[in-house]
């Protein structure tokens, strides 16, 4: 019964026009964002940030909800149309639906992917829903030992799901907790880092980190890998899938489904993670793997179903517990922050409205792009041919403005132009940034729950030992981190990497 009225004050909130509105928006921009090959919903929610300063908390994080799993459904739009995700979640279905377009199924495939995701984000919706409330009694029990336990799971486990180097990664993990502890210590008062600048008292902005080293680096690099976008189809027809169609993508979907819900809420690459996952997961289970490569309507439906489910998915620890599974997740924690709201088991107590309300709009935003996505396919073919050289400049002044209006310090500009700066040097360089942004939102955080078991224990370490959760979660890090080195998945992780770029 609880879940039930729950869900009603959740869906009372996302109805009011206002949200209902805001989701809207945030789902349209996310279909076309997951369109746009490059942008990513990382980049567009990090300039979008300072615009959710004058919004309503509720609208605000709805329509930033809304960005992030519209971009799920819209990256395979590009994958099947022009074999080029416009997500990175959505690399595996240009396998095979790039294939099923050339074959004259662009329509079929589409509406696979539609339709898994729509299943996938209403399943993932009711999952986010059953979980959060134990979860959020469990996480109300926590002190600052399991609290910084948790944080270092969150960190080490950011880094074993991620691709590419492992020193790499966790070089960035280091680079993100330096600047995070930058400004003013939050026990002795004492400038650290700021290097005479009293701008940098208060911090390092969080949204002139976010904008430059997604933002701004992702234009650049962009700008540098631009190519010619040619789309298999110019029109696209026969969008309902026939009865063969149905029966083969069932299974696959509700395969997907589970896979992606459970793989949406550990840290890191998730929805990626889930969306190779299924793929492999498809391939073996088939009586005709040689079918795959080749146009397997499965090797559209499991991947699509998994990836929007596991973008869902991944709201759980960030609502619950504050703790961020990927870097849209520590975008929303800074939006949360921006509003005044300190993210946490709180927030289910204290702003029920606000917290049911977005997972209620999750719903709302899945049937949205369900109307969205299929009868505008023509628009979005027409999208695809826009060069990226005409849309940079109006987005470098839109990121610009928007990072100028939240305090209006010129010295946020500079901030933005270093960090884009430094994200173009990490992706020359092979680093991911993601570690970085995950380290400069936990950094503070890390830092106040150590000092405070600390004090709590009088310089006692054995503190994070003594405790059962807090110990569990160390072995599981150790655990991690021992996985993550072993030859044979240090040789994957490089393979993955390579096949990626």
């Amino acid at each position: 019964m609880d879940l039930i009225h729950n869900l009603s004050i959740g869906m009372a909130t996302a109805l009011q026009p206002g949200n209902l509105f805001y989701c809207f928006i945030g789902t349209l921009l996310g279909t076309l964002i997951g369109v746009l090959p490059g942008l990513g919903p990382t980049a567009t929610i990090a300039m979008l940030l300072p615009i959710t300063y004058s919004l309503e908390p509720v609208s605000s994080l709805i329509m930033l909800a809304g960005i992030y799993y519209g971009a799920q459904y819209g990256g395979s739009t590009t994958a099947v149309l022009i074999n080029l995700p416009g997500e990175s979640s959505s690399a595996v279905t240009t396998i095979d639906g790039y294939q099923m377009a050339r074959q004259g199924r662009a329509g079929p495939a589409l509406a696979t992917a539609a339709i898994g995701s729509f299943v996938a984000g209403t399943f993932a919706t009711f999952v986010i829903a059953a979980a959060a409330p134990p979860l959020t009694v469990i996480a109300l029990k926590f002190g600052s030992p399991e609290y910084f336990s948790l944080m270092v799971l969150a960190l080490i486990t950011s880094v074993a799901l991620a691709h590419g180097s492992i020193l790499k990664a966790l070089a960035m993990i280091v680079i993100g907790l330096l600047l995070g502890l930058v400004g003013t210590d939050i026990y002795t008062g004492a400038p650290r880092m700021t290097m005479g600048y009293l701008e940098l008292a208060d911090g390092i902005n969080f949204v002139a980190v976010a904008v430059g080293v997604f933002g701004i680096a992702e234009i650049l690099r962009n700008l540098e890998t631009e190519r010619t976008r040619e789309v298999v189809t110019t029109v696209v027809t026969n969008l309902m899938p026939t009865r063969e169609d149905l029966k083969a993508m069932a299974a696959p979907i509700v395969r997907g489904t589970l896979l992606g819900s459970a793989l949406g809420i550990l840290p890191g690459g998730g929805a990626v993670l889930a969306s190779f996952a299924a793929y492999t997961l498809e391939k073996k289970v088939s009586s005709t793997p040689e079918r795959f490569g080749h146009g397997a309507i499965e090797g559209v439906a499991g991947p699509e179903s998994a990836n929007n489910a596991a973008a869902q998915t991944s709201f759980i620890p960030m609502l619950t517990l504050g703790i961020p599974a990927n870097p849209v997740m520590a975008l929303m924690i800074g939006a949360f922050i921006i509003q005044g709201i300190v993210p946490g088991p709180n927030v289910a107590a204290e702003r029920p409205e606000l917290f049911w309300g977005i997972i209620a709009s999750m719903w709302l935003g899945n049937l949205m792009l369900v109307v969205l996505n299929l009868p505008l396919v023509g628009l979005w073919v027409r999208v695809l041919r826009v060069p990226y050289y005409l849309m940079f400049p109006a987005i470098m002044a839109f990121s610009a403005i928007g990072v100028y209006s939240i305090n209006t310090n010129i010295f946020d500009m500079y901030s933005v132009a270093i960090f884009g700066g430094i994200g173009y040097l990490f992706y020359r360089l092979g680093c991911e940034p993601a570690p970085l942004l995950l380290g400069f939102v936990l950094g503070p955080m890390l830092e106040e729950h150590l000092r405070r078991a600390m004090i709590i224990s009088r310089g006692d370490p054995m503190i994070f030992l003594n405790r059962p959760i807090s110990l569990t979660l160390l072995l599981l890090s150790v655990a991690a981190l021992v996985v993550v080195f072993l030859p044979s998945v240090a040789k994957k992780r490089e393979q993955v990497f390579v096949e990626d770029d």
